[in-house]
């Protein structure tokens, strides 16, 4: 990745909403050019644009993150976790848990509900739930270093 496109990425990191207009000048391209550029790093997975919401403000009541011990393929246990709708981030870590799922719900019963879907995978030996009491900081504008 060149440094125009790591520049790309550092405008709309500060602000998603600015325009291809204003990030080509900040870049030194052309409107259409940041257009294109923004394309491919969408295609290519290296980056979203996408609204970061406040889940308490939208009426999910219940935010956890899932630590999952498994048995046998940690990534192919892990990918059926990351496939459940209520899913939003799931990661094969090391430590005292092999797989991190965070999930956002509406309430007690939905939690639980996603839980149990969990430990009816195939691969899951054991979960424990972290349940977040209060979000104090959620940032993404970390930048491309």
């Amino acid at each position: 990745m060149d440094d125009t496109s790591k520049a790309i990425i550092e405008q709309l990191q500060q602000d998603g909403r600015r325009s291809y207009a204003s990030i080509g000048k900040a870049v030194g391209l052309s409107e259409a050019a940041v257009r294109q550029r923004v394309q491919k790093l969408v295609d290519a997975r290296v980056m979203q644009v996408v609204a970061v919401t406040d889940p308490l403000q939208l009426g999910f009541t219940r935010q956890a993150m899932i630590g999952i011990r498994s048995d046998g393929d940690m990534v192919a246990t892990a990918d059926l976790v990351a496939a459940l709708d209520a899913v939003d981030y799931c990661l094969v870590v090391a430590g005292s848990f092999d797989i991190m799922a965070e999930v956002v719900c509406a309430s007690d019963d939905d939690l639980l509900h996603i839980i149990n879907e969990i430990r009816n995978i195939d691969g899951v030996r054991e979960t424990e739930t972290f349940l977040y009491l209060s979000l104090r900081k959620q940032e993404y504008n970390w930048g491309t270093r």
